[in-house]
């Protein structure tokens, strides 16, 4: 079955002059498709084409369609013998590696559900995932196991532990991988006796069982949302989401094809690179480059693009900070990457032009900002990559999708309007939309609304239009800073204060005002560039805020510090640095005290 998406083409993206590519089609049929079937595709198309590359400094080991495809069914009939069946939920605590994606796929084939696991997650959090979802298997790196899994499985729903060493489909004979251990030269843990060897259920002979999944009603992953504004959620994502959201990715990376290479720093539990690398790399036909850790030295990561790129290119998704940190290596210069990087697509975050225009310069690599949220599989918009770009904006709808502004304060009204004095929340509606939150009906009512015969997901940021229907992105709704009765977004002030050229970078956030006269103070945690240490105070950039700045968003307090906290994908906490300031505390410690 089909899904007809049909795109009004009074949209001003379509007017001329709008950067809309040519060859990115305007309405599109969307498959009802689940992801075993999509992998299935892939392995009948490209039975010998390279899938998978697992990379560290001291190993490089491939696999291809044929051979992923098979250990995915035997993994999955594996599961299927140890009685887990349709709707099942299955954990994953692993980093990038070739478990990761058979596990995932595995799972999926027979209507299991997986949901990744940070691997940096401590234990409290990993129960809280473990029991939001209900996970009845867990398949665990058993180099994780004793410190993040042990002290809290006891209190989960998981029957079936699954563990793997990261080695194990490295080739590597059984002395080789004895002796890597033995030197600490391979990471290991200890695990429970009765854990199940993932490679014991590689070897089932595959005879996956035959159940009937629905792709637009089943779901393929639970995602946790960021929880960078409170507890994470589960966002709900079905087969037809995640297909429909790879397949949009395919549709915009017009000259991303068979053979390409996505290079996966980013890892896969994150929504961005599950789809953006792992299931966009099967979609096309392409092979996923994979790094079980971000890379300590980034020469590791130029070696690896100039020595492993196909004649196809490669394709590198990543946050900012990723290719801030390529430009800062001081190797940088002596590596040619033309012809081998080739794209590469900022995610998570702002791209601004300081980073994109040197990054574009140097590699000669073509750098775009694309947008999107975990509720969202997650990708809803980017920048053209062969059209028009213009740095600050999150380019284009995907195809097949459609969004609006809404009034901030009501929720009722579409704002028309033009230009920074006139934002509004950003809506989004298209085949990538999550079915909900797992086991929160509320908090899904309250995020997604039924309008025009479309379900609109409120993707909680902030923006503005231009007259050619793109959006710039002023905050989050939640992070809005009321200040003597102005709005401020936090993200005005961070690119503000990085003007100055002191400044690293800043997170911006609102703190009680402890006069209760202001309503929030402004304060901002300012990183500064190595060579300006302890040759800047805090009173000279608040004087030059205040010189350059309009008067109501200058901050009361800026704190230096060494580096700001960021999630796993080079996202700002600006929660986390809220949350642990001392007039934060005073308020939360007062309000807990009247209950």
């Amino acid at each position: 079955m089909t899904n007809p998406y049909h795109v009004d083409e009074s949209k001003p993206w379509f007017k001329d002059g709008s950067g809309w590519p040519e060859d990115v089609p305007k309405n599109f049929e969307f498959e009802e498709m689940t992801l075993g079937q999509m992998l299935a595709n892939a392995a009948e198309r490209w039975p010998d084409r390279k899938a998978m590359h697992f990379h560290t400094p001291t190993l490089d080991v491939t696999m291809t369609y044929r051979e992923l495809d098979r250990h995915v069914s035997a993994f999955a009939t594996g599961l299927h013998k140890l009685g887990l069946k349709k709707g099942d939920v299955i954990a994953l605590a692993l980093p990038n590696s070739f478990q990761f994606v058979i596990a995932y796929y595995g799972a999926n084939r027979i209507g299991c559900v997986p949901t990744g696991v940070n691997p940096t997650y401590q234990p409290i959090e990993v129960k809280h995932q473990l029991k939001l979802t209900g996970a009845k298997a867990l398949v665990c790196l058993d180099a994780l196991y004793e410190t993040m899994v042990a002290p809290i499985i006891d209190d989960t729903d998981v029957e079936k532990l699954i563990v793997t060493n990261i080695v194990d489909l490295a080739g590597l004979g059984a002395i080789k991988k004895f002796l890597g251990k033995l030197l600490k030269k391979i990471p290991s843990g200890p695990t429970p006796a009765t854990a199940i060897q993932f490679l014991d259920l590689l070897d089932t002979t595959p005879a996956v069982p035959a159940v009937t999944i629905e792709p637009k009603v089943d779901p393929a992953a639970y995602l946790m949302t960021g929880g960078t504004t409170g507890v994470p959620k589960a966002a709900v994502l079905t087969h037809f989401n995640l297909v429909s959201n790879a397949t949009q990715c395919r549709l915009w990376l017009t000259k991303v094809g068979e053979g390409t290479a996505l290079i996966g720093v980013l890892p896969l539990f994150h929504s961005f690179a599950m789809t953006a690398v792992m299931n966009v790399a099967v979609n096309i036909g392409g092979w996923m480059l994979l790094f079980p850790r971000p890379p300590e030295d980034y020469e590791d990561l130029f070696k690896v693009i100039v020595n492993h790129a196909p004649k196809e290119g490669m394709f590198l998704p990543g946050a900012e900070v990723l290719f801030q940190k390529i430009l800062k290596h001081p190797k940088i210069k002596e590596y040619d990457f033309v012809d081998k990087l080739t794209l590469a697509i900022s995610g998570a975050g702002p791209l601004h032009d300081y980073v994109q225009q040197p990054f574009e310069e140097i590699t000669k690599a073509k750098l775009v900002e694309g947008y999107g949220l975990t509720e969202s599989s997650p990708v809803i918009s980017a920048a053209p990559l062969f059209g028009q770009r213009m740095i600050g904006k999150i380019g284009l709808p995907f195809p097949g999708t459609d969004w609006c502004l809404m009034d901030v304060e009501t929720g009722t009204k579409k704002v028309e309007e033009l230009g920074e004095e006139h934002p509004g929340e950003i809506w989004a509606a298209g085949p990538q939309i999550m079915k909900g939150y797992l086991n929160a009906d509320e908090e899904t009512a309250a995020e997604i609304t039924e309008m025009d015969g479309k379900r609109w997901l409120h993707t909680g940021d902030i923006g503005y239009w231009d007259e050619l229907g793109r959006i710039t992105i002023c905050d989050r709704k939640k992070q809005l800073i009321k200040h003597r009765g102005f709005s401020v977004f936090p993200k005005d002030v961070e690119s503000l204060l990085g003007m100055h050229e002191a400044v690293s970078e800043a997170a911006v956030a609102g703190l009680p005002d402890p006069e209760g006269k202001v309503g929030e103070i402004i304060k901002a945690w300012v990183v500064l560039k190595d060579d300006h240490k302890g040759k800047v105070k805090a009173e000279e950039l608040i004087a030059w805020a205040k010189d350059n700045i309009t008067h109501y968003k200058v901050p009361a307090q800026i704190e230096f510090r060494d580096e700001l906290p960021k999630t796993l994908v080079g996202k700002i906490l600006r929660r986390k640095l809220q949350e642990a300031d001392p007039l934060f505390k005073k308020k939360e410690k007062k309000e807990k005290k009247a209950e």
